[in-house]
């Protein structure tokens, strides 16, 4: 696979790239970005991989995230890809709705029509734009770790339930915890997916949890002052499911904050941190 620089610019010792190429899985142009830490030649680094939620691109994250200083100081590569397949031909919303369509990829790979040929998003962030990045970047394939925002939490938390072998840690800042039990899963996991319900559980972190899955441990954030955290987040479903597992489980309130990359950039050096101890060695 072949990548394109868009474009390259150092911080923080380190150098942040935006990246496209052409996806096998959406049948699209895909655009993706990279922080690599200063480090020696010949070093293979720990990544992080963030997945960002509904209306962002990777340019959400990589503008406003505040991840650089921390990346930089303990040796992490951060790795932000879209959240959808975009460009001529690729279906929308018939309604041009944010939460369904362009930007609102759910990380699945849709088995309805017209969105299965494009809408391919799990099988592009679990298994081809890992396989690219690790071909171009100084990636240790062993010491990977993953979190996202919101539906991008929602897909963080989907991926490493997952994945346990690949994904040391995950984490969330305000996720979609159950999302076939919300108004935005419901409509995403139908819509991609079709009304069979069991088939959404591989992609609802509390149902993958209920079926078994677990994770070592998990970091989550919320806002008090979140406008979704009542009827699309519901905190309170993943915090009874991990007691149920004994998954230990850092749950933290925020007083006083929202939805916002004020509240994500806030917190985002924490998570980094929690990530590189799970990553070490």
């Amino acid at each position: 696979m072949t990548m394109q620089t868009v474009s390259l610019n150092k911080s923080y010792g380190g150098t942040q790239g935006v990246y496209r190429h052409a996806s096998r899985e959406t049948q699209t142009d895909m655009t993706f970005s990279v922080y690599v830490p200063p480090h020696a030649g010949g070093a293979r680094l720990p990544a992080v991989w963030y997945l960002s939620g509904l209306t962002c691109t990777h340019a959400n994250v990589t503008e406003k995230g505040e991840f650089r200083s921390a990346c930089a100081e303990l040796g992490l590569i951060f790795i932000a890809p879209d959240t959808s397949p975009r460009g001529e031909g690729v279906p929308g919303d018939p309604a041009n709705a944010y939460d369904f369509g362009l930007g609102a990829g759910f990380y699945v790979d849709a088995t309805q029509e017209p969105f299965a040929r494009n809408y391919r998003m799990w099988s592009y962030v679990t298994e081809e734009l890992p396989k690219l990045v690790t071909e171009n970047f100084p990636v240790d394939a062993n010491r990977q770790s993953i979190l996202g925002h919101s539906m991008g939490g929602h897909g963080a938390l989907t991926v490493a339930l997952r994945n346990p072998d690949r994904y040391r840690a995950a984490s969330a800042f305000a996720p979609i915890v159950a999302p076939s039990q919300v108004p935005w899963g419901i409509k995403a996991l139908g819509g991609y997916l079709g009304n069979n319900r069991q088939a959404w559980r591989k992609h609802d972190g509390v149902a993958l949890i209920e079926d078994g899955a677990r994770l070592s441990d998990l970091l989550v954030d919320y806002g008090d002052a979140d406008n979704f955290l009542t009827e699309q987040l519901r905190p309170e479903l993943l915090q009874a499911a991990c007691e149920k597992a004994k998954i230990p489980l850092t749950l933290r309130r925020q007083p006083g904050y929202d939805h916002s990359y004020y509240f994500i950039s806030t917190f985002m050096a924490d998570h980094l941190r929690w990530h590189a101890e799970r990553l070490k060695g």
